[in-house]
């Protein structure tokens, strides 16, 4: 299941499949095949939102899909075997997507991040993909998937050098955030807040950087 640059059949064969109606619902919010993409992904609520750039620069929701599996319980990964799904901002180049994948289309998240390798966390190859298996990954579902794949595959190719993926244990609102102030998660997920609420504020991914082992935002 590791990550591959080259298009294989397989994804050709796919984009071919849900490339008009994904043209079609896009040009229907004014949007269109090769924005900018942005992913967010909410455990609890078994969500991934996909969202793309309109030509504001501003992003704008395109489509919400159900998480099919993902492993684990809500809290990040750290180490190797733990069966965690991770939890955090990752980014997503080309060389990160992999059209021949075991469980159909794959993109690597990108673990361990430059937080999580400075906190010593391992593990590697934590996927988004399809099939409805999971060993500390995603789960899509294979349609699902042949969408998501499609559009992120085409806003790279449009010249997005990567896009962001920011994995969140729920939805990070203040009340949602109080609610979880016993748990052992709560400072690391008091961590992440800033950034879910840069994007609520902006409808734009903010800058991410790593700080004496902490998330910083900027943006």
């Amino acid at each position: 299941n590791r990550a591959g640059s080259d298009t294989t059949a397989r994804a050709q064969q796919a984009a071919a499949r849900v490339t008009p109606g994904l043209q079609r619902d896009l040009a229907a919010l004014g949007l269109q095949l090769g924005a900018p993409a942005f992913v967010r992904i909410f455990k609890r609520e078994s969500e991934l939102e996909l969202w793309l750039g309109g030509k504001a620069g501003d992003y704008r929701l395109f489509r919400t899909y159900p998480i099919c599996r993902y492993s684990g319980a809500l809290g990040p990964k750290r180490r190797e075997g733990d069966n965690q799904a991770p939890e955090g901002f990752y980014r997503v180049a080309r060389g990160q997507l992999n059209p021949a994948s075991r469980f159909h289309l794959a993109f690597n998240l990108g673990y361990p991040n430059a937080y999580e390798r400075a906190n010593g966390y391992t593990g590697d190859f934590l996927m988004v993909h399809g099939s409805c298996v999971s060993i500390g990954c995603y789960a899509m579902g294979d349609a699902a998937i042949e969408e998501i794949y499609t559009v992120v595959d085409a806003a790279l190719r449009a010249g997005q050098p990567a896009f962001e993926v920011h994995a969140f244990p729920f939805r990070l609102d203040a009340a949602a955030l109080a609610a979880e102030h016993a748990s052992p998660w709560f400072d690391f997920w008091s961590g992440l807040k800033p950034g879910y609420d840069a994007f609520e504020r902006t409808r734009r991914p903010p800058r991410i950087a790593v700080q004496d082992r902490r998330y910083r935002i900027d943006g």
